[in-house]
């Protein structure tokens, strides 16, 4: 009878080789697998909570009025931070707060003072800061916001800084924001908006 021949030492260890490199293989599709799984729905939130901010933004603009003290609807008009005074979701057009946006880092916060006291005044101690979009930078430029005369038409070039606060009516907010959706990814999402402020509109466009 012939005898059953097994396994060589060679073969063993070549087959644990093979076995062992597979399951690496295998281990690091699983990891990949996994954070993609995490990291897509970051993406999606990071869109999301870009364009609330920026569908927030225009609802104020298109509202800013004169303050509560009298001050005029635009209060700073710098490329990294614009200062309007709003009656948007106060749920009283007798009440305008004072709305600031600003950019901090890569991270564009919310600012709101609502008046107090009488006569009606600002006490901008009492502001509060919400963070609204992170992972923000400009599109090109570290410009974010830019301001417009009333004859904007949706091309025409910006206002030239420092602005003449007297001559802005539409004020338009452009940024970037970086999505994560693939590991290690450098894509970005562009958001533009904008909108006139109707208390000074001169214009029929936009």
């Amino acid at each position: 009878m012939k005898k059953q021949r097994g396994f060589t030492l060679v073969e063993m260890l070549v087959t644990i080789a093979v076995y062992g490199l597979l399951m690496v293989v295998a281990a690091n599709l699983l990891i990949i697998i996994y954070k993609n799984a995490n990291t897509n729905p970051n993406a999606l939130n990071s869109v999301d909570q870009a364009q609330a901010a920026a569908a927030n933004f225009v609802n104020l603009v298109r509202d800013a009025a004169y303050g509560n003290d009298g001050s005029y609807p635009l209060n700073e008009a710098s490329t990294t931070e614009v200062i309007f005074f709003s009656p948007y979701g106060t749920g009283s057009s007798a009440t305008v707060d004072r709305i600031r946006y600003y950019i901090s880092g890569t991270t564009l916060y919310e600012g709101v003072t609502a008046p107090s006291g009488s006569p009606s005044s600002y006490n901008l101690a009492n502001e509060k800061v919400l963070s609204v979009v992170t992972g923000v930078s400009g599109i090109g430029t570290s410009t974010i916001f830019y301001y417009f005369t009333g004859t904007y038409a949706g091309t025409s070039t910006a206002i030239s800084q420092p602005v003449n606060m007297s001559q802005v009516t539409y004020i338009r907010m452009n940024f970037a924001v970086k999505l994560n959706e693939v590991h290690g990814s450098s894509a970005i999402s562009s958001i533009s908006t904008g909108a006139a402020i109707r208390n000074l509109k001169t214009n029929l466009g936009n």
